[in-house]
């Protein structure tokens, strides 16, 4: 039988492994984050703003597992305030582009460029392009674009036309490019009423519209999962980066 001392020693050492093992288990997330993305996350020119969102959104866990790469091109859809775009810019470097894709339906409403565009004058790598979306053609291929809580949206209005963003996403392209969509989760079931009732979108029926687009799973993300999270309500009453989202990687064959 083990003496009090005994006792003592093994429930030092265990908190001891613990701690290691909790110390490598953090150490292994860190270095699967790749340098570029480390960096573009922790540039100390990201506004404050930007910076306290970083806890819901992971944004680097969330970069390193869409493929985001030094020298990429990348087309990123409805890039509101710029969060994603500053990240994405930093992350491709200056061999890579971002072509910050702004509906027409935006850029017409007062003041509806103004922070993309100067968020681009201050980013060698970024232009700024309006376009319609299921019409949309960039200036060359692209290898990955990039969409976050706004695919609901794109089945929303009266000149809504999902088949047609998927549609030009896919034809703009390089073969094996990645389509990262990112959106609040609707419960499982919703239907397309979802997307303007509560703001999300049902994932099957995503995951249905993107295969059907002739994109291929390529990967399904967890980090953004939140059991509590009340999926029947608006996403703006369980606040905009705390609902559950899902985050798929589909790839062009």
């Amino acid at each position: 039988m083990p003496t009090t001392m005994n006792l003592k020693t093994a429930t030092i050492l265990a908190g001891a492994m613990l701690s290691v093992a909790g110390f490598t288990q953090a150490f292994a997330a860190e270095a699967m984050i790749p340098a570029a993305i480390s960096a573009a996350v922790a540039d100390a020119v990201r506004p404050p703003a930007d910076k306290e969102r970083d806890a819901n959104r992971k944004p680097a866990e969330t970069v390193a597992f869409a493929g985001v790469k030094p020298g990429m091109i990348v087309g990123e859809l409805g890039p509101g305030g710029g969060y994603y775009t500053r990240i994405l810019s930093k992350t491709v470097g200056p061999k890579g582009k971002v072509y910050a894709l702004v509906s027409k339906a935006q850029a017409a409403r007062p003041g509806g460029l103004d922070a993309i565009n100067t968020l681009a004058a201050t980013l060698g790598n970024v232009t700024v392009l309006t376009v319609d979306y299921p019409s949309l053609a960039l200036p060359e291929k692209a290898d990955l674009f990039w969409t976050t809580e706004n695919y609901h949206d794109y089945h929303n209005g009266p000149t809504a036309n999902i088949v047609g963003v998927n549609k030009s996403v896919f034809d703009s392209l390089k073969p094996g490019g990645i389509f990262y969509v990112e959106d609040h989760s609707a419960a499982k079931g919703a239907g397309l009423e979802a997307t303007s009732k509560v703001h999300r979108m049902d994932e099957d029926i995503a995951k249905t519209e993107l295969t059907a687009a002739g994109f291929k799973l390529d990967g399904e993300g967890t980090i953004l999962r939140n059991p509590a999270d009340n999926k029947a309500a608006s996403n703006s009453e369980t606040g905009h980066f705390v609902s559950e989202r899902f985050m798929f990687r589909m790839k062009r064959p």
